[in-house]
């Protein structure tokens, strides 16, 4: 599949001040910033496993298009939501357990690099991604 392989952190845009809008705190920005997060995706049919591994953490993510899960980031904000497929665009819609907010973000595969867009009350960024 297309998503499919190991994904290491090449850059950032806006990713700052997504996080600050996020709430997260000055320290946990700076480090987050500079986590070297690498995701290695595997899919089969509708079945995504995902392994985020950075200077923080390392997390296994299972999950299913359409079907809602629990996920927790690096900074231990709770959210709920799912992934679904809209042409080659992974889509996930994510609602923060502590105040209802949604947290947009897309995958996209452009030529060798995994771009990761977030939106969360009008703040975009992203994070772009080389196959490794």
């Amino acid at each position: 599949m297309t998503f499919n392989g190991t994904w290491k952190i090449d850059r950032n845009d806006n990713y700052e001040k997504f996080m600050e809008k996020m709430g997260i705190n000055l320290v946990k920005r700076k480090l987050a910033a500079h986590d070297n997060l690498k995701i290695t995706i595997e899919q089969t049919g509708d079945t995504f496993q995902v392994k985020e591994s950075s200077s923080f953490r390392t997390i296994d993510i299972n999950f299913t298009l359409g079907v809602t899960f629990d996920y927790s980031l690096a900074d231990g904000t709770e959210l709920t939501g799912s992934w679904t497929m809209e042409g080659d665009v992974l889509k996930g819609i994510f609602n923060r357990k502590d105040n209802g907010k949604q947290l947009t973000t897309t995958r996209i595969i452009q030529g060798d690099e995994l771009i990761q867009s977030y939106n969360y009350e009008g703040v975009d960024a992203k994070r772009i991604f080389k196959r490794s």
